[in-house]
């Protein structure tokens, strides 16, 4: 387990202030996601979700300064084919 806290946001409301010359990326299978890992460290900070392309998965642990407030929900993650729509995010708009 790796303590990843998923929070997808469309590609228009994601913004890397610094970092991204730490970053590697590798994709394996489909090709479509794009796992995006910290070259010292190890940390994947976010990547490019096969289940949403259009958007970014980013780990909630990484967010500086931390959300005050959030609603963690439970997602069966090993049956996460059948269950990929519930994690789209809900619209571009603002």
């Amino acid at each position: 387990m790796s303590g990843y806290l998923h929070l997808i946001v469309p590609k228009s409301k994601f913004e890397l202030l610094s970092g991204h010359d730490m970053l590697t990326r590798y994709r394996f299978n489909s090709g479509v996601a794009q796992h995006l890992f910290c070259r010292h460290c190890g940390i994947k900070p976010y990547y490019v979700p096969r289940s949403n392309p259009d958007g970014y998965d980013v780990n909630l642990r990484c967010l500086s300064p931390e959300p005050e407030a959030l609603t963690i929900e439970p997602f069966d993650g090993r049956n996460w084919e059948q269950h990929a729509h519930e994690l789209a995010h809900l619209s571009e708009e603002p």
